[in-house]
């Protein structure tokens, strides 16, 4: 078998037992590697969507740049705006920028101690380390960066409401996303309130910024993921490992592997990859299932890996009962991402 140290060849994912300490899973807190060199100045605001620059300006003035431009008028005394809280939360739908603007926070903020992290990295480690100890762990750092925070597992977010409660009382400021489908009428609107509901204890520690737009990416959600045949996957794969290390999988040992994996390890499963290739992919029938492949592809995406394979085209794995249930927007985030995946 190739070992993770290897740099071109196949590995089978299946076979990999990835251990990540708690100190490594602190090192990961930084923008994804796509986001590395994120600023305000790279953000290109779409005219049609004037929220885009207000949100720009805001942010930038959360992150210590100046203030933000005053209203009325270059021969208006300017007045004073109200006092900006120490969270934000930035609510819009998929390829409107937010993650580009949480890197940009990240990067602009002068401060020695931040982290950057989804909301699954975050609770992984809660769950690895014990909170009294990621409380700890935090204590007294100047900025967290939450992207994609999650609203469907109660037991996740009080943990997280409780843990950033605990932060901002310290003087931790906060800056957070969670995407909204494009497709789904009326919830983008809505996406805000249930935030807000739902980490109740903590609502007016966050200032609510909206961000309206359409993909950047131009990627329909409901698009098709490219499925390969079996003759035309293989000579990708041995092509692709000519060159670098690429993963060679059936799909459903994967899923299985997957349940034996804490998710917080993901991110090491997938170390050194240049291609994950999945062979005979098919449709979920457990919805436990669903949502590990779910946080794979997140580290998958975030890494920038091209994915190809065999059988049922990815975007197509999650069955319309699992479409129209309380994860849908965790659903619908991955069909987005694994048809960008299959198209790298």
């Amino acid at each position: 078998m190739t070992t993770t140290a290897a740099r071109s060849g196949i590995v089978r994912l299946a076979e990999r037992a990835p251990q990540l300490s708690g100190a490594e899973m602190v090192a990961q807190l930084v923008p994804p590697p796509q986001f590395d060199q994120a600023t305000f100045e790279s953000y290109q605001a779409d005219p049609a969507y004037p929220s885009q620059q207000e949100a720009k300006d805001l942010l930038i003035s959360f992150a210590g740049g100046g203030a933000a431009p005053a209203k009325g008028g270059f021969f208006k005394r300017a007045k004073k705006g109200p006092e900006l809280k120490p969270g934000v939360y930035l609510d819009g739908g998929f390829g409107v920028g937010k993650t580009h603007l949480l890197a940009a926070i990240y990067h602009a903020m002068p401060v020695r101690r931040k982290y950057f992290g989804s909301f699954i990295e975050y609770t992984a480690l809660v769950g690895a380390l014990g909170y009294k100890n990621t409380v700890d762990l935090f204590r007294g750092a100047d900025l967290l960066c939450i992207d994609e925070f999650e609203l469907d597992d109660p037991g996740d977010t009080m943990v997280m409401t409780r843990l950033l409660g605990e932060l901002v009382a310290g003087g931790t400021r906060l800056a957070a996303t969670s995407n909204t489908p494009p497709n789904a009428l009326g919830e983008g609107r809505f996406a805000a309130q249930d935030f807000l509901r739902e980490i109740h204890a903590m609502a007016a520690s966050f200032q609510t910024i909206r961000i309206d737009g359409t993909d950047y990416r131009h990627r329909a959600v409901d698009g098709h993921a490219v499925s390969l045949d079996a003759d035309a996957y293989e000579a990708e794969i041995t092509d692709a490992a000519t060159r670098g290390l690429v993963s060679d999988d059936a799909f459903s040992d994967l899923i299985s592997h997957l349940a034996r994996v804490h998710p917080s390890r993901y991110i090491r499963l997938i170390e050194g990859l240049s291609l994950v290739g999945l062979r005979d992919v098919a449709e979920f029938d457990d919805q436990s299932a669903a949502l590990r492949f779910v946080a794979f592809i997140d580290r998958v995406y975030d890494a920038q890996i091209p994915i190809r394979a065999t059988g049922v085209t990815l975007d197509g794995v999650f069955p319309a009962e699992m479409l129209a249930g309380g994860y849908r927007k965790k659903y619908l985030r991955a069909i987005s991402r694994l048809v960008a995946s299959t198209l790298a």
